[in-house]
């Protein structure tokens, strides 16, 4: 297995049965992180992108299992941020230092096209790159969207096992989440995805094939992050994921696509202190704090425990770049994109 990461570190190649090797033992996690941090070095740099977060509608017409903003949970505050807090929360971002905003939301229809496209086109006028996770929309969607300035967009396949993904998302069609990430490949976006690591029934070879998935998918960036049991979803009482394999599955995936971008994810941190740190010490050089104000960060109640939801922006802004500093990375200044130097 250590010739395997150092020949994956050479040629990003990997089989299925030697992610699986590494993610079944905690044997070879030293040198693994190593080579992820090592390669993270090589083609991106020590600097790390800072995108600030705007969650700006809790409401969700979809009805996962795992995710406490699913529409049947009747325990949740909703709310809809309007056109004008929006507009005015990526202003103070962009003051504190952001080059980059990601508007967020559940998928809800409220925000139809015009609607984005609007606060698309005033927030590029901020001279701030954009990324929107916003959920399934049409292909003709999409389109407006890119027209209007959006440069990227978010949507996590979650799990590439169709079985376990229609079981755990209700109503959704996998293969529409395939179309999906093809039409904003074809689009011209920078396409980010991800999966969350520890869904109940998900095996070590189904998060080896979303390691693969992603390779083939060329992904421009990828978030990985525990499953957290919220407890007001049909799997509370689910096991739930850890960071250590959630840690593993992000370095596997450096050391496959090296010049991507990866986040450090905040629900790493929700399960380890320093999560965030060591995910940027294993490969990782995005951060995406959150610049949503008020009491609206506690109501975008994904999963229970979420850091930093009484901080204010100003706060969040500060806290991160220390902790970047002190382990001698660079906040980035310019708009992150990812930079292809490395062949498939």
């Amino acid at each position: 297995m250590l010739t395997a990461i150092q020949q994956a570190a050479a040629t990003h190649l990997l089989t299925k049965e030697e992610i699986v090797r590494l993610l079944q033992t905690t044997e070879f996690d030293g040198p693994l992180f190593e080579a992820a941090n090592a390669l993270r070095e090589k083609y991106v740099g020590n600097l790390v992108h800072l995108r600030g977060l705007i969650e700006f509608s809790n409401i969700c017409k979809q009805n996962c299992l795992y995710c406490g903003l699913r529409r049947e949970n009747l325990n949740v505050q909703r709310y809809r941020l309007t056109t004008e807090e929006i507009l005015d929360f990526a202003a103070k971002a962009r003051s504190y230092g952001y080059r980059t905003v990601v508007l967020q939301s559940g998928e809800d229809d409220y925000f139809t096209v015009d609607k984005l496209q609007y606060i698309i086109r005033k927030i590029k006028e901020l001279d701030l790159a954009i990324t929107l996770s916003v959920g399934e929309k049409s292909t003709d969607e999409y389109r407006a969207y890119k027209e209007a300035g959006a440069d990227r967009y978010l949507l996590r396949i979650e799990t590439t096992d169709q079985a376990l993904y229609e079981r755990l998302d209700p109503g959704m069609s996998f293969v529409n989440r395939i179309r999906c990430l093809k039409d904003l490949r074809e689009l011209g976006y920078e396409l980010g995805t991800g999966c969350l690591v520890g869904l109940p029934g998900q095996t070590l070879e189904s998060l080896a094939d979303d390691i693969l998935f992603f390779k083939e998918l060329n992904a421009d960036m990828v978030g990985i992050g525990p499953f957290i049991p919220n407890p007001d979803t049909p799997l509370a009482a689910a096991a739930g994921g850890s960071f250590e394999l959630s840690l593993k599955v992000m370095a596997i995936t450096r050391l496959l696509l090296p010049d991507i971008n990866i986040p450090a994810t905040t629900a790493m941190e929700t399960l380890n202190r320093q999560g965030r740190v060591v995910a940027l010490q294993s490969g990782a050089n995005v951060v995406m704090p959150n610049v949503t104000e008020g009491d609206y960060r506690k109501f975008y109640a994904l999963y229970p425990g979420k850091i930093c939801i009484n901080d204010t922006p100003a706060h969040c802004r500060g806290c991160i770049t220390g902790k970047i500093t002190a382990i001698g990375r660079s906040i980035s200044e310019d708009y992150g994109f990812r930079n292809k130097c490395c062949p498939l």
